[in-house]
């Protein structure tokens, strides 16, 4: 088994754990605060992060940590390798019962990631990819959206971003819809199921950074909204945004958006 099979499978069985501890959690009932910022978080929230932990870096000690539900330490940076993970990304969804909620987890290596897999507990489905291995939905390859065109396009995106007035280039027409975790989004493109996700703030690498080695592998572009590519395991862990979409529409998206300023972060 070479390198990269092997942290893949360790991650995935991770995961899978860990969708399975979430369940039982959200069974035996939840405890639910606030965090600052108001985005809520739960007992299941804390209790997978901590058996992630626990698996990722024992079989792993010389990697780096970095987790929603974890406190953040420079330490990290002077790893070569770190786990990126979300134990819980979409965490409303998950505490309603609606099963567009996953558990993204991503190795990152010199600033790239390398394995990754997103496990989406209540449906049944998990993404993998490693990098030159391309990308997988239950072990079957799969490939983003061919789509050459915006007018029809089915895009995962608030309605309401697209729509006004206030764009230089307008937009056509297109379908939206909405997912709750902003990684199942990332590996619904990968799949070709839709043919973009954008978001035009800043979103953490535990939210993005196993999709984006996903639709990557599956032939798709990720990017911010100027179309400036990603780099992981940085001091501060964001991304100015989400651009991301099947090849031929990545450029007709850049194009329209990035007159738009980065926000601050």
């Amino acid at each position: 088994m070479t390198g990269l099979a092997a942290d893949l499978d360790l991650i995935r069985d991770a995961a899978e754990a860990a969708g399975r501890l979430a369940l039982a959690e959200r069974d035996a009932g939840l405890k639910v605060w606030s965090k600052s910022g108001g985005s809520p978080v739960t007992s299941a929230d804390m209790a997978v992060d901590q058996l992630l932990k626990d698996t990722l870096l024992s079989a792993r000690p010389d990697h780096g940590w970095l987790s929603e539900e974890t406190t953040d330490s420079a330490d990290r940076l002077a790893n070569r390798r770190i786990f990126v993970v979300d134990p819980i990304d979409g965490t409303v969804a998950y505490m309603k019962g609606k099963p567009w909620w996953c558990i993204p987890i991503a190795i990152v290596e010199d600033g790239r990631p390398v394995a990754a897999v997103i496990h989406a507990p209540a449906l049944g489905e998990t993404f993998t990819a490693t990098l030159g291995g391309g990308a997988s939905l239950q072990g079957r390859p799969i490939t983003a959206s061919d789509t050459t065109d915006l007018d029809d396009a089915s895009v995962l995106a608030d309605a309401r971003l697209i729509e006004g007035p206030h764009w230089i280039e307008p937009w056509p027409a297109m379908r939206f819809e909405k997912r709750n975790a902003i990684a199942y989004r990332m590996a619904l493109v990968a799949a070709g199921a839709f043919d973009a996700a954008i978001n035009l703030s800043p979103k953490w690498d535990w939210d993005v950074c196993a999709g984006a080695l996903i639709v990557e592998e599956a032939g798709g572009r990720v990017t911010d909204h100027h179309g400036h590519a990603w780099r992981f395991n940085q001091a501060d862990p964001r991304q100015n945004s989400l651009v991301c979409s099947a090849p031929a529409l990545h450029p007709l998206i850049v194009r329209r958006t990035a007159p738009i300023p980065l926000a601050p972060r």
